[in-house]
Formats: structure tokens, sequence, C-alpha cells
């Protein structure tokens, strides 16, 4: 009887200490939260209802702070706070690191990026070590001061916003194109070696994601003269491309909320074994896929082409297709009897 009571007494001490790890929150540290996606998966990840999260949400400049703090409402200071981080500065990466208890991180999501549209002629080389900078530099930055702590741990989810021009190169963004694939590059041979430490590795992958700031930076471009570049570079750019590319984020767009939530990131930073890569997009997925159909590369190089360039009247065809079948008027409402 003693054995059998010390045995029941043992079973639920060990469950409550389980319970209570259980219990314990993740801190998790977001860049680039002052608008956005990192705003947007801050609050999301702070109203959590099982209180999972302590959210560390992190910018630049924290005089762009009051969109996120009025976001936030009663979490503020609760399960979100606020802190100023600059990944392109090493000492601002190491002053927020060491102010962490312990120097204790659970999940790192890299957010902060830039962004940069236009013909090439037109960039300077500063403007594309500016995006680098930013882009790869700064999540190096940043997992370089996270992975110590996290390896002698031997736990650690490293979540990086990539996109799906990590995947697929897009005309006039060529630049901001490749410093997502050089960081899916790099994540991809990071991840093979950080699964001996049990830390996780996890590219989220948006598609065009709609926000007031890329909608005016596509009117400001719109308005540019482009001094040097040729006539049809120009008019491809201004009457092809900038079109085109309205067309597709009004067609396929997400809400940065859509990307933070219902787009995956929360559900990929709450799962056990969180997977590699995620698109939050389906509809974008056929149009990475002709990339990988053909390993030539001629499929996905000449579709683009035919359908910006030769057959523009079908690709407006198509996406006024997509904007049918997801339109919410189309779908056919289910209620139970």
């Amino acid at each position: 009887f003693l054995l059998s009571l010390s045995l029941a007494f043992r079973v639920s001490h060990e469950s409550r200490l389980s319970a209570m790890a259980k219990a314990v929150p993740r801190t998790v540290l977001i860049t680039g939260c002052s608008s956005g996606i990192g705003l947007c998966m801050a609050v999301q990840l702070a109203r959590d209802p099982g209180r999972r999260f302590h959210v560390i949400a992190t910018m630049r400049d924290l005089r762009k702070k009051d969109k996120l703090e009025a976001a936030a409402g009663d979490t503020l200071n609760q399960t979100l706070t606020i802190q100023r981080l600059d990944v392109c500065s090493d000492e601002s990466v190491a002053e927020c690191i060491n102010s962490l208890p312990e120097k204790q991180l659970d999940v790192l999501v890299n957010n902060a990026g830039v962004g940069l549209i236009g013909p090439l002629e037109t960039i300077s080389i500063d403007a594309m070590k500016h995006i680098f900078e930013t882009n790869f530099f700064g999540a190096i930055r940043m997992i370089k001061a996270v992975l110590p702590a996290m390896k002698q741990r031997q736990k650690g989810h490293i979540v990086v916003i990539s996109s799906v021009m990590g995947l697929q190169g897009i005309p006039f963004n060529d630049v901001y194109a490749a410093s997502k694939f050089a960081i899916e590059g790099f994540c991809e041979s990071l991840a093979v070696q950080l699964l001996k430490f049990n830390i996780f590795i996890s590219l989220v992958e948006p598609g065009p994601i709609n926000t007031e700031f890329e909608m005016k930076l596509m009117e400001e471009v719109a308005k540019s003269q482009f001094p040097g570049v040729d006539a049809t570079t120009v008019h491809c750019f201004k009457e092809v491309y900038l079109p085109a590319s309205h067309e597709i984020f009004t067609t396929m767009g997400q809400s940065p909320e859509s990307v933070a939530k219902v787009g995956a990131v929360v559900n990929v930073i709450a799962k056990e074994r969180p997977p590699f890569r995620t698109q939050t997009n389906p509809l974008y997925t056929p149009l990475v896929a002709l990339k990988y159909a053909d390993t030539s590369g001629e499929l996905s190089v000449s579709a683009y082409y035919n359908l910006l360039f030769r057959f523009t009247r079908l690709f407006y065809i198509c996406t006024s297709f997509l904007k049918c079948i997801t339109c919410r008027c189309f779908r056919r409402q289910i209620t139970p009897t």
C-alpha cells in the first residue's frame, strides 16, 4: 500500500512539474515591429489565450512605437514589452540580447526588412548594400548573437520572414530578390547542422502584402523620371510592370494580419516540431512551382516574359479569374442543419 501511495504521489508530483513547465511562457524576440507583419505578429502572440509567449517587440526607432502600443492594449508590459534594436548595428544587437534575463531566448523572429524596386541602372551600389545590410546581414547578425546560448541549452527556434521572391525572381525586384535568395541559401545550409543541437530554423515566405507603405512606394516610383535609362526599359517598368504589380497586389495580396495569424506565422512558432519552409499564400504556389517543373529554368522565365510582355491580356484574364474564385460572395455558404 505504501509503495502504491509513493508511486501515485511521484506520478502526481511529476505531472504538476510537467504542467508548470508547460505553463512557463516562451520568450519570443521579433525584429521590425513598428508596422506591418512584425506589429501583427507581436500582438497576436501577446494575446495568445494560453499566455504561452512573452513577446519582446523591437524596432530601430522607438519614436514609431505608438501604433504598436495602441494595438497591444492591455498586453503592454504584461505579455509584450518594447525595446530598441537596430539589426544593422553590432552594438545595438549586443545591448538588446544582453538585456534579456540570463540572455535566454526561446524564439528569434527575423522580420526586419526593406524593399527596393526599379530599373537596375538607377540603383546605386550603396543602395544595394543597404538592402543586403538589413535583409541579409541583419538577420545573420541576430542569429549569431543568439546561437551560443541556444546551443548551450540544446533548444531554440529561429524564424526568418523571407519571401516567395527568395524562390522566384520577379522583374524590377532584382536586388530585393537577391537578398532573399541569399538568406534562403544561408538558412538551408545552417538548418542541417543546427538539428544536432535541437534548434529549428523556419523560413516563412509571404507573397504580396497589402500595406500603406507598399502602395505609397509604388505611387512614388511611378512619378520618377529615371534619367539616363533607355525609353524601352522605362516604358516596361511604368506601363507594364507597375500596372501588373498593382493587379497582383489587388488580386493575390494578403493583409499583414492574415500573414501573421491565418498565414501560419503564429502557427509555425507554436509547433513543437516546426516546418522548415512555409508559404503563406497558396495562390502564389503555382507560380513558384513553374521553376521546379523544368530544371533548365526556361519554363518559368519564358512564362513570366510571355504573360508580362507578350500576352498581357491573358495575364489580366487570369487575375480576373483568381478574383472570382477567391471572392467571398462566390463561395458557397454552408450552415448547420
